[in-house]
């Protein structure tokens, strides 16, 4: 059976190359604002606050993982709420690159292990539209075990220590993806698949991408009438049905454009379209740029 989030996931293409440890003591707080990056936190030890920008605060204890994909504002700090007019931005750099907020010396309150995903995609912005606001676990096994890996290579200071850090926080990072699928909260993909009659509508449009999809066989699929189906779809996805599928056919073809396994012929009867013109056209229109210029993009950058 396809899965519609490890194909995300595979076209994203993430990877977690910037990471570093940052403990607090006291009072503190930090502010990020602007940098439009995929965030990921994961608490080692202790407690602190993440005040993302537009959702409810929360408070994040030992073992949680928090992504927040399209780089939102937000605020960390520690348990108490912190006025804008008050941020204490100040911080120090302790042995082995550690940056601590608030008090230098002594035992943290809390200690993270922070930093940038990368999303080598083209279409990341697509993608990452499809992806909740806020990723937030907590209590799931198997990533309490990718945690305490990494918080052990984290602290260490072994040969290669970089490179398999770098390889286990691209695990947790799909790990964190997959585990919320049922439990995402804002519009997105992952929140459509926790839905029964709509996970069969998705699955069947990542099974048979060509297929010629109308929303009544899309309702068909899902077991529900045209009216509620288009609903419940476009408040769970965060998309109009017609608008992902368009959106999935697009971001496949540039993958197969990307790997020059097939010619445009091909790629246009694979993602659903009866001809090379027809899918040029909705391709040009789509992405601002023809198949063949698109490609010659791809191989001048």
């Amino acid at each position: 059976m396809i899965d519609p989030v490890a194909e995300i996931v595979a076209l994203l293409q993430p990877t977690a190359p910037l990471s570093k440890l940052v403990s607090g003591k006291g009072r503190w707080s930090t502010r990020r604002s602007g940098f439009r990056q995929p965030f990921f936190c994961l608490t080692l030890e202790g407690s602190g606050r993440l005040a993302v920008d537009g959702r409810d605060p929360i408070i994040l204890q030992e073992g949680d993982f928090t992504l927040i994909p399209s780089g939102d504002d937000f605020t960390m700090s520690d348990l108490e709420p912190v006025a804008p007019e008050t941020l204490n931005v100040s911080m120090t750099t302790l042995e082995h690159g550690e940056v601590r907020h608030g008090i230098a010396t002594g035992a943290p309150d809390v200690r993270y292990l922070v930093g940038y995903c990368i999303f080598e995609s083209s279409d990341a912005a697509l993608l990452v539209s499809l992806l909740p606001q806020l990723v937030h676990i907590r209590g799931e096994a198997r990533l309490s075990t990718l945690a305490q890996l990494v918080a052990e290579e984290a602290r260490a200071l072994r040969p290669a220590r970089e490179v398999i850090l770098a390889r286990l926080l691209e695990v947790l990072l799909i790990e964190a993806l997959r585990t919320t699928a049922g439990t995402a909260a804002s519009p997105s993909l992952l929140r459509g698949l926790a839905d029964e009659r709509l996970a069969q509508a998705i699955r069947g449009i990542h099974e048979s991408p060509a297929r010629r999809w109308t929303i009544a066989e899309m309702a068909k699929t899902a077991a529900l009438s045209r009216s509620a189906f288009f609903e419940r779809f476009s408040r769970a996805v965060g998309v109009a049905p017609m608008e992902y599928l368009l959106a999935w056919r697009m971001a496949m073809a540039k993958e197969l454009l990307r790997r020059k396994e097939c010619d445009v012929g091909e790629i246009a009867e694979r993602v659903g379209y009866g001809s090379a013109s027809a899918f040029s056209v909705a391709f040009s229109r789509h992405v601002g740029l023809s198949p063949t210029q698109f490609l010659r993009r791809q191989l001048s950058t």
